[in-house]
């Protein structure tokens, strides 16, 4: 191979290898002033070889949907079009195995007549991957070895073709293809047809077992972009919320605590982000050894960040590939990233803090959740202990239609009950609102032990509706300066931070306060309404003189 291997240590046969190699063989590197080879980098193998793994039982390809999101100048555009051409030539369709046990593969015209599309929001947009395809193709071997004609508009096949569309474009419903690419879907919103274009793409390529590839930068939380439901979608997957499979996400940013203002941070966090990609002189920062410098100039992306006349926000999102947040988002997603600490553990008999939000009836068909969250006294590390939310799709009940859900109560019962029988709770402050019966009830299990309270009346109850807008406010801001000051941090749970970002600034008399973005949003943030109920109670803890460590022997629920 004329690259160095990618270190891939994946279990699973894969295609990849021959794919690499065809297009190696038969593409011509684009924007070059005489023929080279196509080389894909180490860390572009990478993600081939992971595209094309195959189940070792079946022999079948297991990813259907694959997304690489990168910074703009990363090469997105050159790598689908290369994928895009093995899709329409290469040995890309599992085939069996030879004689030493390796996956063969063969191309889709043994099987059908191929169709590839590369698919933009708009025409100006197709330009991204098509001329690079056209140059691949025009000045490759693969034109004379596989009888290409390719056109401005269009690349015939000896059988099929490869096309671009648009968002606009009629001719998508129906037309079965093989492979397809989306680029820029951080773009493909539903105002501009993207996200109808996208979910037709996909059930076009359901219909035959073929793929697609999405290459989007960095997304705006809020817009509703494919971009956005594909990150949305690999969150559920993750996280057991949703039974989907065959969905490969690779998304890089530059680290959450990249400090825009300081250049030595700012050209790691460019490094990172732009990986084997980087000119940098030291090589790339993802491998050992480094791999050699690439083409992203560093330094000239960097100095774009001193020109006040840039939005630094766009800078964040375009070069540093960070996921930031919606006009109106309470904390943006780098300021959450660099606040987690996955190192920190709370043991059982340590001294914490409890905050709690729940949610009990369906209201307009959503049901909100219900959150648990501890936050130990003693450096205000926060941890989830219970999250109940609706699942993203509910199973489907005889009637044919999909079933109700409700927050399990016992369940919710006994994490509290477990919680205080696992930690020395102090303090425990609860939104009663629905729960007003279990709040009174644990008031009167727990209310003699705890040693900060709300009121004398009701030391675990703490509203956050009604009159106290001024103290409600308080807290939120409290809450706010401390994560972004970095006094607090959190254990990185994915329904915790993914609440913190749902979580939207609304402007009322009293000040700041968070909702979510529509009363009928399926986004939740019920995890952050109970964080901030944790980090006030132990603020008041502190405050009230509670020691951060028990001077004698815990000793248990009370």
């Amino acid at each position: 191979m004329p690259w160095r291997g990618p270190e891939y240590e994946g279990e699973l046969p894969t295609l990849g290898w021959q794919v690499l190699d065809w297009m190696t063989a038969y593409l011509a590197a684009p924007d070059r002033a005489e023929y080279e080879p196509y080389v894909p980098t180490a860390e572009m193998a990478e993600f081939v070889l992971r595209y094309y793994e195959l189940n070792p039982i079946t022999g079948r390809r297991i990813i259907r949907r694959g997304v690489i999101s990168r910074p703009r100048g990363w090469g997105k555009s050159p790598f689908v079009s290369a994928i895009a051409l093995a899709e329409a030539c290469g040995p890309v369709v599992p085939d069996g195995w030879d004689a030493d046990g390796e996956p063969v593969g063969m191309g889709w015209d043994r099987v059908r007549t191929p169709l590839v599309q590369l698919a933009a929001a708009t025409e100006k947009q197709t330009e991204n991957s098509w001329m690079p395809l056209l140059e691949m193709a025009r000045s490759g071997p693969a034109v004379d070895e596989y009888g290409l004609e390719p056109l401005d508009t269009v690349v015939y096949l000896r059988r099929g073709k490869i096309e671009p569309i648009t968002a606009s474009a009629t001719s998508a419903k129906g037309a079965k293809a093989c492979f397809a690419s989306l680029d820029q879907t951080e773009d493909w919103l539903p105002a501009n047809g993207g996200r109808k274009l996208a979910k037709t793409m996909r059930f076009n390529a359901g219909k035959i077992g073929g793929s697609l590839i999405e290459t989007p930068n960095a997304f705006t939380p809020g817009e509703e972009s494919v971009a956005e439901q594909s990150a949305a979608d690999w969150k559920a997957i993750r996280e057991g919320r949703s039974r989907g499979a065959g969905l490969l996400y690779d998304h890089r940013e530059a680290p959450a605590d990249t400090d825009m203002t300081d250049e030595q941070s700012l050209v790691y966090g460019l490094r990172v982000a732009y990986g084997d990609s980087s000119d940098h002189p030291d090589g790339c920062v993802l491998h050992d050894p480094p791999c050699a410098p690439g083409w992203s100039p560093i330094e000239r992306l960097a100095a774009d960040f001193w020109d006040t006349s840039n939005d630094p926000q766009e800078l964040r999102a375009d070069y540093l590939n960070q996921i930031t947040h919606a006009a109106d988002s309470w904390l943006s997603e780098p300021e959450v990233r660099a606040a987690s600490d996955l190192d920190k553990v709370v043991e059982p008999g340590e001294r914490i803090v409890l905050g709690f939000d729940g949610s009990r009836k369906r209201n307009r068909k959503v049901t909100d959740a219900t959150a648990l969250v501890g936050c130990r006294l003693s450096d205000g590390h926060v941890f989830p202990i219970g999250v109940w939310e609706q699942p993203d799709r509910m199973p489907v009940g005889p009637d044919g239609k999909p079933g109700e859900w409700q927050v399990p109560v016992v369940e919710v019962l006994a994490a509290v009950h477990e919680a205080f029988d696992r930690y020395d709770v102090v303090g425990m402050y609860a939104d009663p609102a629905k729960w007003e019966s279990h709040v009174a009830d644990w008031e009167a299990a727990y209310g003699r032990r705890l040693k900060v309270q709300a009121t004398r009346a009701h030391p675990v109850e703490w509203w956050m509706t009604g009159g106290r807008s001024v103290l409600i406010v308080r807290a939120l801001e409290k809450f706010h300066t401390a994560l972004v000051e970095g006094e607090l941090t959190h254990d990185g749970s994915s329904s915790l931070v993914r609440h913190l970002l749902n979580a939207r600034r609304r402007k009322t008399r009293s000040g700041i306060q968070i909702t979510k973005e529509h009363p009928d949003s399926a986004k939740k943030i019920d995890a952050a309404v109970a964080a901030v109920l944790a980090w006030q109670c132990r603020l008041d803890a502190i405050a009230a003189g509670v020691n951060a460590e028990e001077p004698e022997m815990w000793g248990g629920t009370f």
